[in-house]
């Protein structure tokens, strides 16, 4: 037992200094001591390469300027790589890092093909190595407990869904008469493929509706709304899951006035859970016939195992930080436990993986599909 690992070591690639995601990404791990940054290749731009080594407390020998070199030069010396860079570069890093044998954690979605998230998962699996994709929402302590109260019963049966995701980022967008601001590489399909809204956001709520629910969606019919622009601004979807129930999700990044809202709400035969982003501590708890509760992250009245995993007491707000590092917590246990040979639990591997991923980008491959055809039926394979 003295020789047990107890520190993990890891990389990033992408999460410079004006990196808003990579910066939700460092400084989640950071709430977690057995973790620590020693290399990276932080930025395509050298300037910002070089500043991250000092800001970051790496060793400017492990700062690299390309992340193929990055990927052969830390084999064996790092345990995982955490890819906080734009879409269209995820495959082909994630692919060098599994290919010379690192852990992955990589920002979503996965790739821009099916394809690729498919080959992403066989490389995965065939060298036995860890990948988790960043979809936090269900690192939410209020998630989690939906998850397993779903699971014992406590609702019933599902019979209807109803999900968003609402923000209003790209709404001056709408008023260009041409797409002349090429800062926004979301909407540049060069970037993002074929999707940007369904992609970015849509597929966080794909995720956390299968997360929370154990429902897989069988068919979809959507619409998606360009306004003339390159890529989808707004999704209207209609579900059927593999129980044959429906669903409906809204995925909106021109809704004037919303803060990155996500809304989730469930129907069972027995009673329904409602969960809010904007306030991720409460769940709303309804039973057929008696009157709805509020149940709060680290409060009386949860009674599943997950009511446990809050890391500070009731009334203290926990966030979006905390969402993200309570995925990393799993992942790094996870890691940790192969390095001392130990067996892993379902709470070890509770973090969204590499068929989480490829889940994703088949989502929203169908959502596009359904829309460029009339909102036609597409089955999901």
């Amino acid at each position: 037992m003295e020789n047990r690992k107890k520190q993990v070591t890891y990389g990033m690639v992408g999460g410079d200094l004006k990196a808003l995601i990579g910066e939700c990404h460092r400084k989640a791990i950071a709430l977690d001591p057995r973790a620590k940054l020693v290399c990276g290749c932080f930025s395509a731009i050298d300037e910002l390469n070089d500043e991250c080594a000092e800001a970051y407390h790496v060793d400017k020998s492990r700062v690299y300027y390309d992340a193929a070199e990055m990927a052969k030069k830390e084999a064996g010396k790092i345990d995982f790589v955490s890819i906080c860079t734009p879409n269209f570069v995820h495959y082909s890093v994630a692919k060098e890092f599994l290919e010379n044998g690192i852990n992955v954690v990589c920002e979503k979605p996965l790739t821009l093909k099916p394809a690729e998230a498919e080959e992403l998962a066989r490389i995965a699996k065939e060298k036995n190595l860890l990948f988790a994709v960043d979809y936090c929402y269900s690192g939410y302590v209020m998630c989690k407990v939906m998850k397993q109260m779903i699971a014992r019963g406590d609702i019933g049966d599902i019979i209807s869904i109803n999900a968003d995701y609402m923000e209003g980022c790209f709404l001056p967008l709408l008023l260009e008469k041409e797409q002349v601001n090429t800062r926004i590489w979301r909407t540049d399909p060069k970037y993002s493929g074929i999707s940007n809204t369904c992609a970015d956001d849509g597929t966080h709520v794909e995720h956390l509706v299968h997360y929370v629910t154990g429902l897989k969606v069988r068919r979809l019919l959507a619409t998606a709304d360009t306004f003339g622009k390159k890529l989808d601004l707004n999704d209207n979807i209609i579900l059927e899951y593999e129980n044959g129930a429906h669903g409906a999700y809204w995925f909106s990044q021109v809704a004037c006035g919303s803060p990155n809202e996500i809304n989730l709400r469930i129907y069972g035969t027995k009673g329904s859970l409602e969960w809010h982003q904007t306030h991720p501590d409460e769940v709303r708890f309804a039973r057929a016939g008696e009157a709805a509760q509020i149940l709060y992250r680290s409060g009386d009245g949860i009674d599943v195992p997950a009511g446990k995993l809050g890391r500070i007491p009731y009334g203290h707000p926990e966030g979006y930080y905390i969402a993200i590092a309570n995925v990393y917590r799993n992942f790094i246990s996870a890691i940790l436990k192969r390095c001392n040979n130990e067996p892993l639990t379902d709470d070890d591997l509770d973090f969204p993986n590499v068929d989480t991923g490829v889940s994703g980008v088949k989502f929203f491959y169908a959502v596009i599909e359904s829309a460029k055809n009339d909102s036609r039926w597409v089955e999901i394979k």
